[in-house]
Order: C-alpha cells, then sequence, then structure tokens
C-alpha cells in the first residue's frame, strides 16, 4: 500500500484540489483508493459534496482513539464516494488534536497505526494535509511513504519554495523517515511569460525530482470542485482530466521502479537539493532591469492576494496578527509578549467570512506565540515560521525588524 502525502505551507497552492483528482484518478484506473483529510477546514467533503451537517464522525475521532485501549476502526468514519473511492473526512475539531494528544507516548505516530491496519485494503491512500506546520503534518508525514509538493508556477509561490521545504526537511529528521518526495507544477498558465520561464526552469534544475506531467490552470476543475465532483466525474473529456490522468501513470510507473529498488533516497537529502534548486530558480527568472528601464510587476493572483491578509504583517511599529476560522466564537493571542495570558488580546472579527485580527505594538525582537480558539491552543496555521515548545508542540514565532 502507497501512501501519498499532499504537502505544501502555502495556501492556494491547488493541494485539496491535487488530493481529491489524483485519489479519483487513481480509482477510476482501478486501484483502490482512500482519500484521508487532515485539514481542520475539512475541504476535501466539500468539494465531494458532502453535507457537513451529515459527518457525525471523522478522521479526529479514529486519530483520538488511538489513546484508548479500544481504538475506534476507521471503517466507521469512511464515505464511498465512487467505485474504488472511499473518504475519511476531517472536521474542526482537528484543530484542538494537538492540544488534546498533548503527553501521549507516540503521538506523531496515530494515523500511522490507524492506517497500518488496512495494509492490503487499500492499494493507494492519499493524504491531504493542512498548510502548517504541526502534529497533523508531522503524523501524515510518519504514515507516508511519499510526498508531493504541489508548485504554482507564479513568482510569489517561488519565492518562498526553498523556505517551505528547509521545514519540510525539518520534519522528516524528527520522523526519521525514508520517503520518495516529488515536486508537482499545479496551477500552470501557458499565457502567461512567467509561468512558461518558470516551468521550464523547474525542469532544468529539479529533473528527475519533478514530475513530468504539469497541472494546468483549468476553468473544469474549479466548476467541477464548486459542484462538488472530481473531474474524473464531472467531466472526463477535459484537459484538467488528463492532467490527473498523466499524472497516475507517472506514479503507478513509479511503483513498477519502486519494486526493483533497494532503497528510496532519502526525503531530507531530496530536500535540500531541491530547496537549493529554487534559490537558484528564483534568481534565475527575476533578472535586473536594464538601467532606464522601469521593471515590470509580475502578475499577482487572486489565491495570493488573498494569502497576504493571513498571517503577521509588520506595520510601523506594530504588528498585525490575521487569521481564518469562519465557526470560531472566540480567537485570542497568548504569547511572550504578554505573559501568556490569551484574555489580555482578544482578536477582533473584522468580516463574515471569519476573518479575526488584532494589531499589537510590538518593539524590535523576536515573539513566540499561539492562538487560542475558543479555548483550545494551536499553532498559527497561516504563520510558516514555528519552533518547538518543551511540551513537543509547535509556538509560531514573529520576528519585529
Amino acid at each position: 500500500m502507497r501512501t501519498i502525502a499532499i504537502v505544501n505551507q502555502k495556501g492556494g497552492c491547488g493541494k485539496t484540489t491535487v488530493s481529491i483528482n489524483l485519489a479519483s484518478t487513481l480509482a477510476k484506473a482501478g486501484r483502490k483508493t482512500l482519500l484521508v483529510d487532515m485539514d481542520p477546514q475539512g475541504h476535501c467533503a466539500v468539494g465531494l459534496a458532502i453535507p457537513e451537517e451529515q459527518i457525525e464522525q471523522s478522521i479526529y475521532d479514529v486519530l483520538i482513539s488511538t489513546a484508548d485501549d479500544r481504538p475506534m476502526h476507521i471503517d466507521e468514519v469512511l464515505w464511498e464516494i465512487c467505485e474504488g473511492l472511499e473518504l475519511a473526512p476531517a472536521s474542526i475539531d482537528l484543530a484542538a488534536l494537538e492540544q488534546q494528544m498533548a503527553g501521549v507516548t507516540g503521538r506523531e505516530d496515530c494515523l500511522k497505526k490507524v492506517l497500518t491496519r488496512l495494509d492490503g485494503k487499500y492499494d493507494f491512500v492519499v493524504i491531504d494535509c493542512p498548510p502548517a506546520v504541526g502534529l497533523l503534518t508531522l503524523a501524515a508525514l510518519r504514515a507516508a511513504t511519499d510526498v508531493i509538493v504541489p508548485a504554482e508556477t507564479g513568482y510569489f509561490s517561488l519565492h518562498g519554495l526553498s523556505k517551505q521545504l528547509d521545514t519540510l526537511s525539518i520534519l522528516c529528521r524528527q520522523c526519521n523517515q525514508e520517503l520518495n518526495v516529488k515536486v508537482l507544477a499545479s496551477m500552470y498558465d501557458i499565457r502567461t511569460k512567467m509561468g512558461r520561464e518558470i516551468l521550464s526552469e523547474l525542469k532544468k534544475l529539479f529533473g528527475d525530482r519533478m514530475f513530468k506531467t504539469v497541472v494546468n490552470f483549468n476553468t473544469k476543475l474549479k466548476e467541477a470542485a464548486s459542484l462538488g465532483q472530481p473531474i474524473s466525474e464531472y467531466d472526463p473529456a477535459s484537459k484538467g482530466y488528463r492532467d490527473f490522468q498523466g499524472l497516475v501513470t507517472e506514479i503507478v510507473g513509479e511503483e513498477v521502479k519502486d519494486q526493483t529498488k533497494a532503497m528510496v533516497d532519502s526525503l531530507s537529502k531530496q530536500l535540500e537539493a531541491i530547496s537549493t534548486s529554487a534559490e537558484q530558480l528564483l534568481a534565475s527568472v527575476t533578472p535586473a532591469p536594464a538601467e532606464g528601464v522601469q521593471k515590470k510587476q509580475p502578475e499577482v493572483t487572486l489565491e495570493e492576494k488573498l494569502a497576504d491578509f493571513y498571517g503577521t504583517r509588520q506595520e510601523g511599529e506594530a504588528v498585525l496578527f490575521s487569521s481564518l476560522y469562519p465557526r470560531a466564537q472566540t480567537v485570542q493571542l497568548a504569547g511572550d509578549f504578554n505573559g501568556w495570558k490569551p484574555e489580555d488580546a482578544p482578536m477582533t472579527r473584522v468580516n463574515e467570512n471569519g476573518m479575526w485580527q488584532l494589531k499589537l505594538p510590538l518593539a524590535k525582537g523576536r515573539y513566540r506565540y499561539r492562538l487560542v480558539v475558543d479555548g483550545q491552543w494551536q499553532q498559527d496555521p497561516y504563520n510558516t515560521n514555528a519552533e518547538m515548545n518543551p511540551y513537543g508542540e509547535y509556538n509560531s514565532v514573529v520576528e519585529v525588524g
């Protein structure tokens, strides 16, 4: 059984789209597939038209039960999507798993324990990971045999690629895992010069560490997601479906090759090479403008603009903290800047979409903090700068210059 974790700390890179359509296309190709949603936002269920109010139990219930003497079997939470494809949905409760599993020995192996009991039932397991560093991502990596990193072919996506892969490499060393990792070019728009240049350099620099298949920007993929269908059902004649067929062909081809290999290269070594290449790539596609010539600004996508609003942003002598929790009743900040007292830093809900913000005046320095969402402590999912605390959890970090 091959277990593929779809990992990227940046939102808006098409991670959930890749997870849903890769799983459904594998099933269409005759491979029994399980899709596991490890993102508390639960977008896999949304993208497959499963009503949230009908999800009584989720992967959260299965994972939290691994700390009990009688763990729940994952079969109790599965939804059949189509022939050969089942989903273990997520729920907002997953956001509290890290806090509730504090002190549990081997908690990072909770998903691995669950999937080990399924060996032989499925050919593939696809895991949609959250856009954050924490127990959920760590558990997915511990359970995985392969990692796919979707990389949007845009300037801002590549700008953070090196940092994201460095963080993933650190997690790999913590997991002590040997995995097969590859980069997948996604949301590629052939009409843009920047996209064409970046894709060309990606292929040159990453070589066999990158899939030959490219997932193109395709309106059919967006339409399918809005209607709660995988592209294999919504429009099997579309280019979007052909892209995922090509990806499946590569993955299945790798499976045959892997049977003849003694071992795979370690994930950490691959990530170090990819990280270095990402820096070279960024430099190669952003040449300095000629003297007297105004540099043309790269096109910014809607997803990138939205992403700028979440996380932390320094504004003068203050720092703006922004996060998205549509169903939260209260969101607070606790950090070494306020003695870790969340009641001293309540965030304000600023719009109906569930955006929460708070601006704090902070002197120059390095600060550690966590979010307290409806009483549950957790790291900031929109801040990739994090460090492990003495309790085995992660604090988010903000540096004020």
